[in-house]
């Protein structure tokens, strides 16, 4: 697994203006169904768990099912009220979090 890549529409919005949030992170997503080269089921591990947050306050949760793709990609809005450090996870089967963030300030 890699960093998360992460762009916001805005890093100095005004207050009360809406920002979009896009992130991708990379992550082999293995539903549980598939059978490895020997016959064996390959064990289920997907994130099961995406959280993002603004200075530890929760903005979006998330929790995808066996159907979520591999590298899953997210998008979502949220309105700008104060600065900080918007902050995101991503929580799999097999408990690792993969975690990624940037700054958001407030401007004039």
């Amino acid at each position: 697994m890699s960093k998360p890549r992460i762009w916001i529409s805005n890093s100095k919005p005004k207050a009360g203006e809406m920002v979009r949030v896009r992130a991708l992170v990379e992550h082999r997503m293995e539903s549980g169904l598939r059978l490895s080269k020997d016959g064996q089921v390959v064990p289920r591990n997907i994130i099961h768990e995406f959280k993002a947050t603004l200075n530890g306050e929760p903005l979006f949760n998330w929790f995808p099912e066996t159907a979520i793709s591999q590298n899953p990609y997210i998008e979502f809005t949220f309105v700008a009220r104060h600065s900080g450090a918007l902050e995101m996870s991503w929580t799999d089967d097999q408990g690792a979090v993969i975690t990624g963030q940037t700054a958001l300030s407030i401007s004039g």
